[in-house]
């Protein structure tokens, strides 16, 4: 809780930049750009989502990063901030990341 604190006072999404959040739970992962002014989810995606669904942790979150680009590329949304949300920059959060920018979204 106090990590998420620390990261989201310095990161914040705006309408030209919206914020790639990430929530990791024991089992599985989401993704969310949300723009906070407006406090709107623009889009989403989960290792929930029927056409997300991939077994073995890593690769769900690899998968999950790929679908939010995707839905985020259709949305209009090229650019970025990434917020880890207090998690550390390995693992799940870093393949979500990675496979973000591979197709081409932009932090």
């Amino acid at each position: 809780m106090v990590r998420h604190r620390r990261v989201r006072k310095k990161v914040s999404g705006v309408p030209e930049r919206p914020r790639l959040a990430v929530y990791r739970s024991a089992n599985n992962i989401y993704a969310q750009v949300i723009d906070d002014t407006a406090g709107n989810t623009l889009v989403s995606a989960s290792t929930l989502d029927a056409d997300v669904n991939v077994d073995g942790k890593i690769d769900g979150a690899e998968a999950v990063g790929t679908a939010v680009a995707k839905r985020a590329m259709s949305a209009g949304i090229k650019t970025v901030v990434f917020d880890r949300g207090g998690y550390r920059y390995h693992g799940r959060v870093k393949a979500l990341a990675d496979a973000a920018r591979e197709e081409g979204l932009d932090f």
